[in-house]
């Protein structure tokens, strides 16, 4: 599997992510570059994520909040921000989210290597939910 990464800073918990992504086996897609707003860090990911060049997409900033919009806007993408666990893997079953965005910032190392393991180890998302995932997924309209 294929995961894109990006963050707007380097540190023990970024670290650790990335380590973990690469001991289970999966390939980093690095998105980084130095002196790149996180906006456009998250934007990347996303595209990577919604045209096939990676599976799933993992996005850090200090909350992670900024870098799930930025990818939000980018359609294919879908971006969900957690904190914990059960959140990640409730993005991945009920939404179908394929990118995980993360607080570098306030999670601990082994707080966000448990969210990423999360994430990844939903197979599909929940069959019970695909009429409300497709509804996430079409475009907006006016009411």
């Amino acid at each position: 599997m294929r995961i894109a990464f990006a963050a707007d800073d380097s540190n023990d918990t970024t670290r650790a992510v990335v380590e973990h992504i690469v001991a289970g086996g999966h390939e980093v897609l690095d998105l980084n570059a130095p002196d790149v707003p996180w906006p456009d860090l998250g934007t990347a990911v996303g595209h990577a994520v919604a045209d096939g060049r990676a599976d799933f997409g993992v996005v850090m900033c200090w909350t992670g909040t900024g870098t799930a919009i930025a990818a939000n806007k980018v359609p294919g993408a879908v971006a969900a921000v957690a904190w914990e666990p059960w959140i990640a893997r409730g993005a991945r079953l009920w939404n179908d989210a394929n990118v995980l965005a993360m607080s570098l910032k306030r999670l601990a190392p082994d707080v966000a290597v448990e969210v990423l393991q999360a994430f990844l180890d939903v197979p599909a998302p929940d069959p019970d939910e695909a009429a409300n995932i497709a509804l996430l997924k079409a475009p907006l309209t006016n009411p």
